[in-house]
C-alpha cells in the first residue's frame, strides 16, 4: 500500500493497520501516516470553511460545512444508479437543501413539518437507497444544519450563491470520479423497488416521518436548537433494531460524557481560547472510529458555538435534553411503526388465506 493509498483509509482502516503492525518501525510509520492524515484533513477543512465564510459571510460558514461534507462523501459514495442520473439528483438535492429549510422556517411548526417531510422524502428515497452507505448522515445532516442556521435578506441571497457553487463543485467531482463505473439500475428502478414490506423502505419511512416530527415537537415546546434533536433522531434510526438500541445508548452516554469534558475544559482553560475547544473536538472525531467516541467529541463543537448565545448552563442543558429526547423519541417511534407494520402484514396474510 502506497503512502497516498494509506491516506485514503478511514479511521477504522488506519487503526486496523496499526493493530496488524509486526514491528515497532512499522507501527511508528503507520502512526505517522495517520497523524499526517488527521492534520491534513483538519487543515483542509478549516481552509475550505474559512474561504466560504470570507466569500459569503460568517453567517454562511455553515454552507461551507455542508458543501465540504458532500464533497468528501460523494467523491467515493454513489447513489447506486446511472452516473448521469445520479449527478442530476445531486443537483436537485442541493436545490432542496437550499430552498426547503429556509421556507420551513417561515411557516408554523406544523406546516414546516409537512414541508420537511416532503423534502426529506426526496433526499432519502433517491439519495439513501443503500442504508449502509450512510448517505443520510450527509444529506439529512446537511438539511438540518441549514435549517438550524437559517438566514434572511442579503445573507440568504449570498447563501443561494454559495450553495450553487457547492452544487457545481460536488456534481463535478462526483461525475469525474464515477463516470467510468457501470450501473445496471436507473432512477425508474429506485421507484419500482419501493416496497412497504421491506426493511429498507420501512427504515426510509421512519427517517422521513420521525425527523420532521421531532423538529416540530421541539419547536412547539419552544426548545432552542431544535435541529439538535433532529440530528440525534436521524443518527439513531437504523434498519435493524439491535443497531438502533446500540446507537441510542452510545448517543446518550457519549453526549453526557462530552458535556462533562467540555465543562471541565471550560473552567480550566482561559476564555480567550474557548473557541478552540471546538477544533479540539474535531481532532477527537478524526481519531475516533467508534460511534460512542464520535458522539463525545461532536459535543465539543456544538457547545463551543451554543455557549456564546445561551451561556454554559443553558447550552449544556439544551444539548442533553435535545439529544436524549431525539434518540428516545426515534426509538419509540420506530418500535411502534415496526409493530404496526408487522400487525398489518399479519392481517393481510389472514385476509388472503380466507
Amino acid at each position: 500500500m502506497t503512502f497516498y493509498q494509506e491516506l485514503q483509509l478511514n479511521q477504522a482502516g488506519s487503526k486496523n493497520l496499526l493493530k496488524k503492525s509486526e514491528t515497532l518501525k512499522e507501527k511508528l510509520y503507520h502512526m505517522w501516516v495517520y497523524l499526517v492524515k488527521i492534520a491534513a484533513t483538519m487543515a483542509f477543512c478549516f481552509f475550505f470553511v474559512s474561504i466560504f465564510s470570507i466569500l459569503f459571510g460568517n453567517e454562511n460558514s455553515i454552507v461551507g460545512v455542508v458543501v465540504l461534507l458532500c464533497l468528501m462523501v460523494f467523491r467515493n459514495a454513489d447513489l447506486g444508479i446511472h452516473t448521469g442520473q445520479s449527478t442530476m439528483l445531486l443537483a436537485l438535492f442541493f436545490v432542496i437543501m437550499t430552498v426547503c429549510p429556509h421556507l420551513a422556517n417561515q411557516f408554523s411548526p406544523v406546516l414546516g413539518m409537512l414541508l420537511n417531510i416532503a423534502a426529506l422524502a426526496v433526499l432519502i428515497l433517491f439519495g439513501c437507497h443503500n442504508p449502509f452507505m450512510f448517505n443520510q448522515s450527509t444529506l439529512v445532516l446537511g438539511y438540518l444544519l441549514l435549517y438550524g442556521y437559517d438566514v434572511t435578506g442579503k445573507s440568504y441571497q449570498m447563501r443561494l450563491v454559495g450553495m450553487a457553487l457547492g452544487a457545481a463543485l460536488t456534481c463535478f467531482v462526483f461525475y469525474r470520479n464515477h463516470k467510468n463505473r457501470t450501473y445496471k439500475r436507473n432512477l425508474k428502478d429506485l421507484i419500482q423497488e419501493f416496497d412497504i414490506t421491506s426493511s429498507r423502505t420501512k427504515w426510509q419511512i421512519c427517517q422521513i416521518l420521525c425527523v420532521p416530527i421531532v423538529l416540530c415537537i421541539a419547536e412547539l415546546c419552544n426548545m432552542p436548537r431544535a435541529m439538535w434533536a433532529g440530528i440525534a433522531a436521524m443518527s439513531a434510526i437504523l434498519p435493524f433494531m439491535e443497531d438502533m438500541h446500540y446507537r441510542v445508548r452510545k448517543r446518550i452516554v457519549g453526549n453526557i460524557a462530552g458535556v462533562i469534558c467540555f465543562t471541565v475544559l471550560y473552567f480550566l482553560l482561559p476564555s480567550s481560547i474557548y473557541a478552540y475547544i471546538g477544533i479540539l473536538g474535531g481532532i477527537g472525531v478524526g481519531f475516533s472510529a467508534q460511534y460512542g467516541w464520535q458522539a463525545v467529541f461532536n459535543t465539543f463543537g456544538a457547545l463551543a458555538i451554543a455557549t456564546e448565545t445561551y451561556g454554559l448552563q443553558g447550552a449544556v442543558s439544551l444539548r442533553v435534553i435535545q439529544n436524549v429526547f431525539g434518540v428516545v423519541f426515534a426509538l419509540a417511534f420506530c418500535v411502534i411503526f415496526y409493530w404496526f407494520m408487522s400487525k398489518k402484514k399479519e392481517s393481510d396474510v389472514t385476509v388472503h388465506a380466507e
